[in-house]
């Protein structure tokens, strides 16, 4: 499995090979693969590079060494390992929990299936996962240009573009599709602390579109609103919870704080996979923490006292009422989100 290794950015565009479902998550927790759909589809052909490599008898078989041929047991047990090994990489996004689901529904209809022919199955699924994301992207990117006016000048934050889904995007993918429909936008960048998504891997797509941006430091987006240089806010989501609140890159809250205050459209772009309905509000969504050192160190250079203490959580809430509309494949939500965020799940469960 080859992944652009997105640490690398912009420095470097280099392919990380995973030969194992170890590496794998290794690449998620390090953040080589990151954004909630490309963290779900990632761990879709995680799981089923272990079965392949259980299938094929390159990993110790689950009876134990010299055992003979593979067995659909031992594709099932690389399986169940593989799951909890996944899902425990990054808590937050639902992607990953969806994208798991999905595939164990291939494996309970296993019964007595060649090990082989099982792993077969299992990656056909990550490739429907991935197919399916892309397409609706490209819905996400269409249905959110529509509400965008020509020349608007609209602030994302973090980074939700290609490298982040299966190929074009979930925020900037409106951005891109408003873009090639010729409605001369302009897309102001924030950098996105601490890991600087915005600065690394937004910018660098935005530049490789050729859609007009400018890089802003993240405590730059309030002056900008006021002076009157913002229309709107588009960021993407990593959970979506029943009520409409939205877990997201840290610092999400903040610009919805500000876009408020100034009387700004904040839009929310995400698949369905991203909305939880098993999740009542934003409350119930569990926060990532992540190492001192994303926020003691920027890009290996210290900048900050040594020994001092440190919060890093990966993302924050943004709850409903700061919300304008959410965008997915599948049409746009608004307020009272219980009833239309449930009932865009639902057409795409009746789909």
């Amino acid at each position: 499995m080859r992944l652009v290794d997105q640490t690398r950015l912009p420095d470097a565009l280099e392919i990380a090979a995973c030969t194992t479902v170890d590496d794998v998550a290794e690449a998620i927790r390090a953040l080589r693969v990151r954004g909630a759909p490309a963290i779900g589809i990632t761990a879709a052909y995680g799981l089923a590079l272990a079965a392949l490599n259980a299938a094929r008898g390159s990993v110790q078989s689950a009876r134990g060494a010299g055992s003979g041929s593979p067995s659909t047991r031992d594709v099932l047990a690389a399986v169940d390992a593989a799951v909890p090994l996944l899902l425990a990489t990054r808590p937050t996004a639902v992607n990953l929990k969806w994208a798991m689901q999905r595939m164990l529904a291939i494996v309970r209809r296993a019964s007595d299936e060649r090990p082989r022919d099982l792993a077969e199955r299992l990656l056909g699924e990550a490739d429907a996962i991935a197919a399916e994301d892309l397409a609706a992207n490209e819905a996400i990117g269409r249905n959110g240009q529509a509400m965008i006016a020509p020349g608007e000048r609209i602030l994302t934050y973090c980074h939700t573009g290609g490298l982040a889904t299966a190929g074009y995007g979930t925020a900037l993918g409106i951005l891109r599709a408003a873009h090639d429909a010729g409605k001369g936008i302009h897309v102001v960048a924030c950098e996105t602390r601490p890991v600087l998504q915005g600065a690394r891997l937004t910018a660098w797509e935005l530049r490789a579109l050729g859609i007009p941006s400018v890089l802003i430091a993240d405590n730059m987006a309030g002056a900008l609103m006021a002076r009157g240089e913002i229309d709107r806010v588009i960021v993407g989501a990593d959970r979506i919870a029943a009520n409409g609140d939205v877990a997201n890159k840290i610092g999400t809250y903040t610009m919805a704080v500000l876009a408020h205050a100034h009387g700004l459209p904040f839009v929310v772009a995400a698949p369905r996979s991203t909305v939880d309905l098993a999740t009542p509000d934003g409350d119930a969504i569990p926060i990532e923490e992540r190492d001192a050192a994303e926020v003691t160190h920027v890009r290996g250079h210290r900048v900050a006292p040594e020994g001092v203490a440190v919060r890093n959580p990966a993302f924050d809430v943004t709850p409903h009422r700061l919300i304008t509309a959410i965008v997915t494949e599948a049409g746009v939500a608004i307020p009272p989100y219980e009833r239309s965020l449930a009932a865009l799940v639902d057409a795409g469960a009746r789909a």
